[in-house]
């Protein structure tokens, strides 16, 4: 098969396109044949060498895929060749074809393209996993989102919108990308460079604070981060772009009885991320299928120019998700 294949780690120009093994499903597994993927900021990581697959996955990138499967293991039930799906990979996504758990596979709305539904695992299941299952925002609360033109932060925007109608969604984002934000529904957006996004959402709640904080920027954010935190309020940690250290003040951490809880999607054991995946169908799917949120695509690059792709995610010019055409 066609894939992407790195020439040593460092940056986008070790991305070649070359030719791979066809991998082989196993009993539990099924085998798709990829018409699109998408690029992440793991993906990255990994080409950079700092965040390799999990033990036994595939070496080549791609956290997600959509096409169609082309043979299923035998212990597969439920799934059939030639069904129009999106999965959640491990690794293996920048390729002709890859294998995914059948528990990870979601079966995409007939109206859905490959190049949207691409878009559909590893942000909105992430931004589902950490604002909805892990900090468990409820209706009426409010939500901040860092990096809101972002393929998470966008994803995160629509879900409250969709499944907590009542709350009120704050984010920040670049001077050029605030107005699309806020067309995306947010009831406030800063410009992170001009403006103290603290100072931002405690005036937005009358001095309340945000009741879950979505960051993927860590440590240089922590202490503002904890200061926007209202009593009771969950930082959800997906990302450490800002740093990995930073000091943390436990005495208000203790009286405003907040929380902090890192997560990340790829490491989970497989059935817990299969937990994960059904508890996303169920809620989130049908808000795909009846068109009330759709993933918002900057750019769609053929496989041949994933190095291009790669520098558009470090430059940060994108709002949305980048895709990856077969």
């Amino acid at each position: 098969m066609k894939a992407v294949l790195i020439d040593g780690f460092g940056g986008p120009e070790v991305l070649r396109v070359g030719d791979a093994p066809d991998p082989r499903p196993n009993a539990d597994q099924v085998l798709i044949r990829v018409a699109a993927t998408s690029v992440n900021r793991p993906d990255t990581l990994q080409r950079q060498g700092h965040y390799p697959p999990p033990p036994g996955e595939s070496e080549i990138l791609g956290l997600e895929a959509a096409g169609t499967i082309e043979k299923i293991g035998a212990n597969v039930r439920g799934l059939e060749p030639g069904q129009r799906v999106a999965a959640l990979l491990g690794g293996g996504g920048y390729a002709e074809l890859a294998v995914a758990h059948a528990r990870h596979v979601l079966q995409i709305p007939d109206s859905m393209s490959f190049d949207a539904a691409a878009c559909v695992c590893e942000t909105y299941i992430t931004a589902y996993m950490n604002v909805f299952i892990g900090a468990g925002l409820e209706d009426g609360e409010t939500l901040l989102v860092h990096g809101g033109g972002g393929g998470v932060g966008t994803a995160a925007i629509q879900l409250c919108k969709s499944l907590a109608q009542e709350s009120r969604v704050a984010a920040t984002a670049s001077a050029g990308k605030v107005e699309r934000v806020a067309e995306l529904g947010a009831d406030l957006v800063v410009d992170y460079a001009r403006e103290d996004f603290a100072e931002a959402v405690l005036r937005l709640t009358d001095g309340r604070g945000a009741d879950v904080i979505l960051d993927h920027i860590g440590g240089a954010y922590l202490e503002r981060n904890m200061k926007a935190l209202a009593v009771a309020g969950r930082l959800a940690l997906i990302g450490i772009m800002g740093g990995r250290k930073a000091e943390l003040d436990l005495g208000r951490l203790l009286v405003k009885r907040q929380q902090i809880i890192g997560s990340l999607l790829r490491p989970r054991p497989t059935e817990e991320k299969a937990d994960i995946i059904a508890e996303f169908n169920r809620a989130v799917m049908p808000l795909f299928a009846r068109g009330h949120i759709a993933p918002i695509i900057h750019r769609v690059y053929p496989l041949e120019e994933a190095a291009a792709a790669h520098r558009a995610m470090e430059e940060s010019s994108h709002f949305g998700k980048i895709v990856l055409r077969i």
